[in-house]
């Protein structure tokens, strides 16, 4: 038996073989299956993982259905991020020893297994404050609302901001980063628990977005004068919308699409307003860099703190990747837990 998170087990080390969710077609749910497949090896600048916790992220998904531009060569390991133990690192490794608590970027996917080779350069330390199903959930939501928010939008102590989603993983790590610039921050969710949660992390003003008339509601909150940024995790649904509350030269920053809108552009072009794509594979090593020296320092201040929503076993991947698009009412981040 593999003894999760805690090292190689006798029967790893004989066998080098670890269990790993795999696709063998792009498809459903039900195309992920749990299989024994080979440790990998670690080259001279990378770290072996021992992977306590997997970040479940919305693209997996559409790499799963084949609906992504990226596609990865089948069999694939899916995951993006992840957090766990140091195993083994590569002989050109300084940084990071064995036994260290680590959370981690892949570049190529292959996070949703008990062991994972990364590149030195995107693993970065996780504290002792947070868990490490914290960690899984640390990199892809609050490296991309950074990215959203500092690097492309500028936001300045004083402005408004809109969460459009603000209860998911990247909408909670969006009410953390603006309420520590300075920012006056309102967020909307789909649910009553989604609301208190949104609240509980930060933000001033919260608003249902299935009720009628939320956006006015919101706008007259914050004096009328309509919003200086909006993040739009869900531009499909909202993104003609957004455009109708801004203030003059606002900023729309787009993190999460699911399909095509229509927008009246002449909206845009009353408040000279921008909107701006986001994609986290367009950062930088010297933006990447900022960001987490930013989130790390978040984590000893405290207030980069990741809400997990719900743990789930390899065996309930199906399930889980069900849940990511199909419920009602984002609270947190999904994980699976190893």
């Amino acid at each position: 038996m593999v003894v999760y998170g805690k090292g190689l087990s006798n029967l790893s080390k004989l066998h080098k073989v670890m269990r790993a969710l795999r696709i063998h077609k792009f498809g459903g749910p039900d195309n992920l299956k749990l299989e024994n497949v080979p440790i990998p090896s670690v080259g001279d600048s990378e770290v072996l993982v021992c992977v306590n916790a997997a970040g479940i992220n919305p693209v997996d998904t559409y790499i799963r259905e084949g609906a992504y531009a990226a596609l990865p060569k089948l069999p694939a390991i899916l995951g993006r991020e992840v957090a766990g133990i140091v195993e083994e690192v590569g002989e050109g490794v300084k940084s990071m020893k064995k036994g260290d608590r680590v959370f981690a970027l892949l570049t190529e996917n292959g996070g949703y297994a008990e062991y994972v080779a990364c590149e030195e350069e995107n693993v970065y330390p996780l504290s002792e404050k947070l868990t490490f199903s914290q960690g899984s959930g640390l990199y892809i939501p609050y490296f991309t609302a950074y990215r959203a928010l500092v690097t492309k939008c500028h936001i300045k102590p004083g402005e408004i901001l809109l969460v459009h989603g603000a209860s998911g993983a990247v909408g909670i790590a969006a009410v953390q980063i603006a309420k520590a610039y300075g920012l006056i921050v309102a967020g909307t969710a789909g649910t009553i628990e989604g609301m208190e949660l949104v609240k509980k992390v930060g933000a001033d003003h919260v608003f249902n977005h299935r009720e009628k008339g939320y956006l006015n509601n919101a706008v007259a909150a914050i004096g009328g004068h309509g919003f200086n940024v909006v993040l739009e995790n869900l531009a499909n649904i909202n993104l003609g919308a957004d455009l109708t509350v801004l203030n003059q030269q606002a900023r729309v920053a787009v993190v999460g699409c699911r399909g095509t809108v229509e927008v009246n552009p002449r909206s845009l072009m009353l408040t000279e307003g921008s909107i701006i794509g986001v994609m986290l594979a367009g950062a930088t090593k010297e933006e990447t860099q900022e960001t987490a020296e930013v989130i790390l320092k978040g984590i000893e201040s405290g207030w980069v703190n990741p809400v997990i929503a719900r743990e789930y076993t390899l065996d309930e991947a199906a399930e889980a990747h069900h849940d990511i698009i199909h419920n009602i009412g984002a609270r947190g981040k999904l994980v699976f837990k190893l």
